[in-house]
């Protein structure tokens, strides 16, 4: 299982998401704890790293830090 990480701004974000989005946020982040690579898509070139968690109405992108079993939400946008 990987550690959740986020900055207080991308906190805020998150937290200002309306009620669904935020829920549905928060479910596809546990799968992407459970398998980063799996659950999300490149960010630009696939270098296992950079991810996008690409949802109907918001784009997270994460950076993956696999040796230390880490996903950092780097930005949240919200489409809706």
């Amino acid at each position: 299982m990987y550690e959740l990480r986020c900055d207080p701004t991308v906190t805020a974000i998150w937290d200002s998401l309306p009620d669904a989005a935020r829920t549905r946020l928060a479910h596809a982040l546990m799968a992407v704890c459970e398998d980063p690579i799996a659950a999300t898509q490149p960010y630009g070139v696939d270098d296992g790293v950079t991810r996008q968690l690409i949802l109907d109405d918001t784009i997270a992108v994460l950076l993956v830090t696999a040796a230390m079993k880490r996903v950092r939400i780097l930005q949240i946008n919200h489409l809706g």
